[in-house]
């Protein structure tokens, strides 16, 4: 006897295995996106060319045969078999892979230390990270092929997207070494011009003394005079002075708090202030889907970390 797959027969059959499944014409049509006839139909040729029923059809479901129930068994191990090893086969689909810009300190500090929850969310997206700082503006990023950036600034773009998606908090930090040689300092009038460090570029635009500046403000207490403190034009350096016990650097909630977990700063005179400036998502246009990802991502992952922040830092005050 010569029994072969045509097409037609293996349109039978699929249609049989959908309907012993769901032990219904109508449900296995709706798998199919077919009509309920037509799998009727099919089924029916089916039976016709094997001259057996393989269904009872009462008025409430599809009862199969002892036969029905044999070849309902023998086809869904070979489906399952053959969609498995196509599955196996198949020639995965290249990642999307999204490039970000970001601050540096910010990038060293918060982001990075993060990718791998990102990854495990979204294993099919790449995402290259760049730490840059340089202002960006519309004409910038697309000559530069800039899709999304993550800056901390005021958030001043005119001719971009941005929304923030991180605030900051600012509490001077220093080292437990640092304390210990200096125990005295318990009033922002304690502090003396000479122990502090300085990120002489906050943001592009800033005034050299700008967070300390901003901090003895909101505290209502008159620095000292600046002459003297160390000045870094990163963020991350002035802390990296602060850890190796030189002085007291304005610390940024985003930057210090695995430092203030581990114990390696500890934060001073038991006040946080809020920053003028904030972490901001920045896009020319609509992001791509992998890179609408990464923005959902930074704004999950920045509500975790305001949670985790409230716990161990000081809370913001006003004067």
């Amino acid at each position: 006897m010569d029994i072969r797959l045509s097409p037609s027969l293996l349109a039978w059959l699929r249609s049989f295995d959908a309907a012993a499944r769901h032990g219904s014409f109508t449900k296995a049509a709706a798998e199919l996106c077919i009509t309920q006839g037509a799998v009727s139909q099919q089924v029916k040729q089916l039976e016709e060319w094997l001259r057996r029923p393989l269904f009872l059809r009462t008025p409430r479901a599809l009862v199969p045969t002892p036969e029905g129930k044999w070849l309902a068994v023998v086809l869904r191990e070979s489906f399952d078999a053959i969609e498995s090893t196509l599955a196996q086969m198949r020639q995965p689909a290249e990642a999307t892979t999204a490039t970000l810009s970001c601050s540096p300190s910010f990038a060293m500090s918060w982001l990075t230390p993060r990718l791998g929850d990102f990854f495990r969310q979204y294993p099919r997206t790449g995402l290259r990270v760049f730490g840059e700082f340089h202002t960006l503006d519309r004409t910038r990023m697309v000559r530069d092929g800039i899709e999304a950036a993550v800056r901390f600034d005021l958030g001043l773009y005119p001719d971009l997207n941005a929304s923030v998606f991180l605030d900051e908090w600012l509490i001077p930090v220093a080292s437990p070494d640092f304390l210990a040689r200096h125990p005295t300092i318990h009033t922002p009038e304690d502090l003396r011009s000479d122990w502090l460090l300085h990120d002489s570029s906050a943001w592009e635009g800033a005034e050299t003394y700008e967070e300390w500046q901003h901090w003895f403000t909101q505290r209502g207490a008159t620095p000292p005079p600046w002459a003297g403190g160390q000045q870094f034009n990163l963020s991350q350096l002035a802390l990296g002075a602060a850890l190796a016990g030189q002085g007291i650097a304005m610390g940024r909630a985003a930057l210090v708090l695995q430092d203030v977990k581990a114990g390696r700063l500890v934060p001073l005179l038991g006040r946080s202030v809020l920053s003028r400036a904030a972490y901001s998502f920045v896009t020319s246009s609509h992001p791509s889907p992998a890179m609408q990802q990464v923005r959902d991502w930074l704004e999950e992952e920045a509500k975790r970390f305001c949670t985790e922040r409230e716990m161990l830092l000081p809370a913001v005050q006003g004067p």
